[in-house]
């Protein structure tokens, strides 16, 4: 009886906001995404109780086009194959020359067709099993322990769901240690690739990292063994040979420890939202949604957004949101910088009228006020001067 869940607990409360439809779940790039925008009291909810962000996004006519176009997913997966054709060999090429390790013998485990002639349930339980022997054996140090772990599957909770999560390849006897492989297919061009692409990149490395040193933790052995460096991969300038990097991702860790633990303590976001409030979308026999729209933006809009224009390329609901600060003439508009000079100026009404003295500062806004002052004082000195 303890594991049914009670009017009033968090778990219970999860489940009234999502509604009839079973939870959604959690996968890398999602889990990364929160560490995009960790203040964003909407988005802990929403992922929290597995809600469907994109299918309420299309309901309420704000629709995100994400996802990788077709030519991009067969670009990525054939870049994908060549890193790892013959057991890995071009990985443990780049490998040898990136850490300057003797990595003389390699033993490769592939554990992406474990239990595939299984349900998808089934199959991830088996996976995850196995992925835990083989770990286990390496950190314990065995003989037959491995060097290369093709798609291995690990497993973190989040907002007490298990999300299934599958790095393209976990690396060990690199020094002793574990290291993440990240597998890309956007291009480093002299040295340099797109810094939003390889931020993105490190956000995902960083929920392996996170998933592997819990499973350690699990195991009884020192999480710390799984390296913060982890290893991108991709293809080096317009040919299609792959070139490695080392990325530091203890910040990304740093900002998703503290989301996720923010998500585990949902009970505080819920506390001051009202009893009947959901988010259902209330599905129809053939699995559309039936709620009338205006309501369900009636209630989406009864939690606190933190919208910046980085969502725009992490979050489902970035076209809402972005419509909903416009209405408000938010200062969120004019991007994260700004937004945390302004202080406590939540409008950007409120920022022109604290500058041009029209509005008197409230109990704590006395310093920006000063200094949009002073800004505006400049503005007109310099146009004047034109």
């Amino acid at each position: 009886m303890s594991g049914l869940k009670r009017e009033g607990d968090p778990a219970h409360r999860l489940d009234a906001l999502r509604g009839t439809t079973p939870p959604r779940p959690h996968d890398a790039r999602a889990i990364a995404a929160l560490a995009a925008n960790p203040g964003c009291a909407r988005r802990a909810l929403m992922d929290g109780a597995g809600l469907d962000k994109d299918a309420a996004a299309r309901h309420l006519g704000f629709p995100a086009p994400f996802g990788q176009s077709p030519f991009a997913i067969t670009r990525g997966n054939a870049f994908e194959a060549l890193v790892k054709a013959d057991g890995c060999a071009e990985l443990l090429r780049m490998l040898r020359e990136l850490l300057r390790l003797p990595v003389a013998e390699v033993a490769y485990h592939d554990v992406q067709n474990v239990g595939e002639n299984t349900d998808a349930r089934t199959g991830a339980h088996l996976r995850h099993a196995h992925t835990r022997s083989l770990i286990d054996r390496a950190a314990r140090g065995e003989d037959d322990a491995g060097t290369l772990y093709d798609h291995p599957l690990l497993a973190l909770t989040i907002a007490g769901h298990t999300a299934f999560l599958e790095p393209d390849v976990v690396a060990f006897q690199l020094g002793g240690r574990f290291h993440i492989v990240e597998i890309k297919s956007f291009a480093v061009i002299d040295g340099q690739a797109e810094p939003s692409a390889v931020a993105a990149a490190a956000r995902q490395a960083a929920v392996y990292v996170l998933a592997l040193r819990a499973l350690l933790e699990e195991l009884g052995h020192d999480p710390l063994r799984v390296s913060h460096d982890v290893v991108l991969v991709c293809p080096e300038n317009f040919a299609n040979r792959p070139a490695a990097s080392l990325v530091d991702v203890r910040r990304q860790l740093a900002v998703l420890r503290r989301q996720l633990a923010r998500m585990t303590t949902l009970d505080r976001l819920m506390a001051g939202l009202p009893e009947d409030l959901t988010f259902d979308l209330r599905p129809g026999e053939d699995g559309r949604p039936t709620r009338p729209v205006a309501e369900l933006a009636d209630a989406v809009r009864r939690t606190t957004a933190r919208y910046a224009p980085e969502c725009l390329s992490t979050c489902d609901l970035c076209f809402f949101c972005r419509d909903e600060a416009r209405q408000e003439g938010a200062s969120d508009l004019l991007g994260r910088q700004v937004r945390d000079e302004l202080g406590g100026v939540a409008s950007v009404a409120e920022a022109l009228g604290l500058a041009d003295g029209t509005r008197d500062p409230a109990e704590g806004q006395e310093e920006i006020a000063r200094l949009l002052r002073n800004a505006e004082r400049l503005r007109r000195e310099c146009l004047g001067s034109v």
